[in-house]
């Protein structure tokens, strides 16, 4: 492009050259204005200016660096024509709802996350350059579809990694994890978080529900212990401040009293105290008269005995020196003796303390030379024996401990099978014992009997048990049917089965005494007068006799 002052040159050359050119003036500089125009419109056209809520990307050639495409947020620039083109990326927020189920937590627990989140371009420049590189072209549609597979990927590997606990309770951490994982997956096609909201959570199993009852109850508990602790505090509070008000007054009623009685005691105090301070007066006066004079005698005395004693003393002390001066002498003298005698005692010992130290170092040195020969030949073989005992034991502990484990579950199924069992036997029996009892109504006390009447047989066969190896010298024989039913024309017993029941009354008794069971009152008593009469009608058998028997 020619600058305007070059132009307005060429016109002046061009016109002062030949007259004849003058009329080729007005067409030159017509056509210079035009050229000066339309390269204006030209770069106002190309000159780009990037809004806020938008990203600028211009690409094709003059690109510096080694990047695809340059990113701006703002500002403008100038778009080459022909080389260069250029779109835009909006800023503007996209929000996706995730509706995240059946996730599979830490503790393989399956939940249900709803959630909102709110994404948007990014305008740091590398993830701007992603976004050019990834998003440009795509409409929001397609944008918003690739961010819910990352999005949903992430937030279930999140998941994965925490229990029910942390993901319901520690909100904190699980939001901080999920902008950590989406935010770093989503800066790889140019995108950013901008905000997510849980929106619930919710378990298929019901446990964050239990977690829930479980909290609301232990918060009811905790309110009512804290209104318990606060009415109990306001009554011992009540009960102190009575408590005080009653040991103040009696504290300032006590106080009256003795201020009254110190008071009357301070008056006799000091009428005493004046009356011997007059007296210990007078008598100070006499004491220190007598005093001044035996002060003065004893001073006199003193000074002289004070001028014996420094006489005596400067001559002891001119001999003590005299005798310490000899005394250093000696004592010096010995000294220098003793140091002497101490040094060639050090450099004595020193000596052999060097050649006892030499020797060490030598023995020293061959103990770790022989010590690593036996580390070389014996202790690796002994420490690769070691290695294979150490693991033979705990092979064959693990073998005892898991047969040993085998057994004790195997122990533990057959005694819970059987208390199992039992229990059903006992609760059969429970039912049965409550449907006896209601079928007997208000005469309860006929249940026990009719249960002993049960296992009558098995008593008998009990105590026939007990006495089928006895020798029997005698036996007792009594039917019911013999009491007279021939002579009377009317049968046998058979025939007569009421009146038979009822004369069989006295052996059942009989026989219910020996086995210890008490009959009910329905079946009758036997009276003192008719057991002893049907004592005496007893037939007695006699011991049999073995050949009648063979006879017979």
């Amino acid at each position: 492009m020619m600058h305007l002052p070059t132009l307005a040159t060429m016109l002046l050359l061009a016109q002062s050259k030949s007259p004849l050119q003058g009329l080729a003036i007005p067409f030159l500089s017509g056509l210079v204005l035009l050229t000066i125009f339309a390269v204006l419109i030209v770069a106002i056209k190309q000159y780009k200016r990037c809004p806020s809520n938008r990203v600028l990307v211009i690409y094709g050639s003059r690109i510096k660096g080694n990047r695809t495409a340059r990113c701006m947020h703002g500002g403008g620039v100038f778009v080459w024509p022909l080389i260069q083109d250029y779109q835009y990326l909006s800023l503007e927020p996209i929000t996706i709802d995730i509706e995240l189920s059946s996730a599979l937590s830490k503790k393989n627990i399956r939940v249900n996350v709803p959630s909102t989140f709110t994404i948007g371009i990014s305008t740091q420049p590398d993830i701007m350059n992603n976004a050019a590189e990834r998003l440009l072209g795509l409409a929001e549609r397609d944008i918003a579809t690739q961010s819910r597979d990352i999005i949903l990927g992430q937030m279930r590997l999140v998941i994965a990694t925490l229990s029910i606990e942390e993901i319901n309770q520690d909100r904190e951490k699980f939001l901080d994890l999920v902008n950590k994982n989406v935010n770093f997956e989503l800066n790889k096609i140019g995108l950013e978080m901008i905000n997510v909201n849980i929106r619930d959570i919710t378990d298929e199993s019901g446990y964050i529900e239990a977690l829930g009852q479980k909290a609301a109850a232990e918060a009811i508990n905790q309110a009512e212990i804290d209104k318990s602790n606060a009415l109990r505090e306001g009554a011992i509070g009540t009960a102190t401040a009575n408590r005080e008000k009653n040991v103040r007054v009696a504290e300032q009623t006590a106080q009256g009293a003795i201020g009254e009685k110190e008071a009357e005691r301070d008056r006799r105090i000091k009428v005493a105290q004046l009356e011997a301070a007059g007296v210990a007066g007078e008598a100070s006066a006499a004491r220190e008269r007598e005093i001044a004079v035996a002060e003065q005698t004893a001073l006199a005395v003193q000074g002289k005995k004070e001028a014996e004693s420094n006489q005596r003393v400067k001559v002891a002390s001119l001999e003590a020196s005299a005798v310490s001066g000899e005394n250093e002498s000696k004592a010096s003298i010995a000294d220098y003796e003793a140091t002497l005698e101490e040094r060639r005692a050090i450099a004595k010992r020193r000596g052999e303390v060097a050649m006892a130290n030499a020797q060490r170092d030598v023995l020293l040195a061959e103990r770790e030379r022989e010590q690593a020969r036996l580390e070389k030949e014996q202790i690796v073989l002994q420490e690769i024996e070691k290695k294979k005992i150490e693991i033979d034991a705990e092979a064959e502990a693990d073998r005892i401990r898991r047969i040993a484990q085998g057994e004790a579950d195997a122990t533990l199924a057959r005694y819970k099978a059987e208390a199992e069992g039992i229990q059903q036997v006992l609760m059969s029996k429970a039912h049965g014992y409550e449907n006896l009892l209601r079928i007997c109504g208000d005469r309860k006390d006929i249940a026990p009997s009719l249960l002993i009447i049960e296992q009558l047989p098995q008593l008998v066969s009990e105590q026939v048990k007990a006495i089928q190896n006895l020798k029997i010298d005698k036996i007792t024989v009594w039917d019911s049917g013999a009491n007279g039913s021939e002579a009377n024309g009317m049968g046998g017993s058979t025939s007569n089965f009421l009146k038979g029941l009822i004369g069989s009354l006295p052996p059942i008794h009989e026989l219910a005494q020996q086995a210890g069971i008490e009959l009910p009152e329905y079946m009758g008593k036997v009276s003192q007068a008719k057991e002893e009469k049907s004592a005496k009608n007893k037939p007695t058998m006699t011991k049999p006799n073995p050949e009648s028997d063979k006879s017979a």
